[in-house]
């Protein structure tokens, strides 16, 4: 019933689209057009082809930054109203003065199918780009303190998450996204130095943006800020710990990365004024080696530390099952036996599957209580079955308090509890687990470790501002390029975005 071909769409459904309702921009936005009723367009507009650049063998579909976001606050005009008015605010009276919370997230899908057709030759991935408005303020007339008058009720869900751009593009290829993306950044930049003017409950109002990219996961952070790939000693996106610091004082590290400290490392990198050798000049920039393109929030992503943190104890588990803390390096032959008991046993007692590439789900039903009694069946010593027990008793204390999208409120204990449980957790891998985290640690465990009361300081939520409803969109995604969708190269990627 929703998903009616495009050409008959009425009027009603038009409204719904970016490129409907006029705004204004005071003062008008640097190099982008001032004209308000652009639909979708082509996500490679704005590249110039010089005579010796390749075409490019891509497609691409964008909104306008801009239009999109007029087009999301008009979606929520009457939430803004009801806002005000529970908050006992003449709406006559706010006119100006209003702030957007805006969370951008930006992930890779593999293995979308290439359509038959005209048309370049596409890679068989796709990058979506999204964003969710978190929270609108006002600043009342006469008043000194900012008021909520809105707050995303489900900031994680794939109906809040407004879809800016889809690409055609392998996300590993650092060139072909940064031209795709940077016209969408260019658009950014204008939007926080100028004010939108739109019409809300019939009186213009004004609108200032603020942009926190958090939605990305490791990956596409280290891509968009210049750092090594995941596998770099330079173990986190937020500090400068090399991994065998971060094994050693596992809990104690402060957050000191930021795109603008990223963009004068990477001139360091660029110049050397000091001619270092290769190894010098590397420690002096901590693994920057790129030039950072886009500013994504220093924070850790919720939904890739659980899958992260799985992946870990999955691989714990084995090592449990198999007693490796007894024997140096085991042979492959006996990690594959370790492994399919593991699988075997989880599947008999829990129901659960193994899966190629440890997903959401699975790390969810993976660490839990009763995978941990499953795990200990298998597990021929007492005091190793009590340590594990007590790692996953303290790692399900832990994990709600950067899963909650209000932990003061949902969690206030365990928030509370954090910095102890995090010490005791990392004294448990330090010793009894010294086999596996001696001189090294994963990058997620590092994070949840060493990060996470000071981000939630900071911001106030870290579950909040996760990548989860842009990877849940992507199957969305997958889905109406399947039945929703023109079977056409050229047209595929327009009706998925409308949809």
């Amino acid at each position: 019933q929703i998903f009616q071909p495009l050409h008959t769409l009425r009027a009603a459904e038009k409204e719904l689209l970016p490129g409907y309702h006029p705004f204004e921009w005071q003062p008008a936005l640097k190099s982008v057009s001032p004209s308000c009723h652009v639909g979708i367009i082509n996500g490679l507009s704005g590249w110039a082809d010089s005579v010796d650049d390749s075409p490019a063998d891509t497609i691409s579909r964008r909104f306008r930054y801009d239009v999109a976001l007029a087009s999301a606050l008009k979606d929520l005009e009457e939430e803004v109203m009801e806002g005000l008015r529970e908050c006992g605010l003449d709406d006559s009276a706010c006119t100006s003065g209003f702030s957007v919370m805006i969370k951008e997230s930006c992930d890779g899908m593999g293995d979308v199918s290439e359509k038959h057709g005209g048309g370049p030759a596409i890679p068989e991935k796709a990058v979506r780009f999204s964003f969710t408005i978190m929270s609108i303020s006002v600043m009342p007339d006469g008043k000194a303190e900012a008021v909520t008058i809105f707050t995303e009720p489900k900031p994680n869900s794939e109906l809040s998450c407004r879809p800016l751009c889809l690409m055609f593009v392998d996300e590993s290829d650092h060139e072909m996204l940064t031209a795709v993306l940077g016209p969408v950044v260019a658009e950014r930049t204008a939007m926080t130095e100028s004010r939108l003017i739109l019409s809300i409950g019939g009186l213009p109002r004004s609108f200032r943006f603020y942009f926190r990219g958090t939605g990305y996961d490791e990956k596409m952070v280290r891509e968009m800020e210049g750092l090594e790939a995941s596998g770099s000693t330079y173990v986190c996106t937020l500090c400068d710990s090399t991994r065998a610091e971060a094994s050693h004082n596992m809990v104690l590290h402060s957050i000191t990365r930021s795109h603008s400290e990223n963009l004068e490392r990477y001139e360091i990198w660029r110049s050397n004024p000091f001619s270092e050798s290769a190894d010098e000049l590397r420690d002096r920039v901590k693994g920057v080696s790129a030039k950072p393109f886009m500013e994504t929030q220093p924070t850790l992503d919720a939904l890739h530390c659980d899958i992260g943190n799985a992946t870990e104890f999955y691989k714990i588990f084995q090592d449990e099952i198999g007693e490796v803390f007894r024997k140096a390096n085991p042979s492959r032959e006996e990690r594959r036996r370790w492994r399919a008991a593991l699988d075997k046993q989880l599947r008999k007692k829990l129901k659960l599957k193994p899966v190629m590439r440890m997903n959401g789900n699975y790390a969810r039903r993976l660490m839990s209580e009763e995978t941990v009694d499953v795990v200990c069946e298998l597990v021929p010593s007492e005091e190793r079955q009590e340590a594990l027990r007590e790692l996953m008793g303290l790692y399900l204390q832990m994990k709600p308090v950067w899963r909650a999208s209000n932990p003061a409120k949902e969690c206030p204990d365990q928030l509370c509890r954090y910095s102890f449980n995090s010490q005791r957790f990392a004294d448990l891998l330090s010793t009894t687990f010294k086999y596996r985290y001696d001189g090294k640690i994963t990058n997620y465990l590092h994070k949840t470790l060493a990060h996470v009361p000071e981000i939630i300081e900071r911001d106030g939520s870290i579950g909040a501002w996760a990548s989860e409803g842009n990877e849940s969109a992507n199957k969305l995604f997958r889905r109406f390029r399947k039945m929703n969708a023109r079977q056409s190269k050229a047209f595929e990627l327009e009706d998925v975005l409308k949809h």
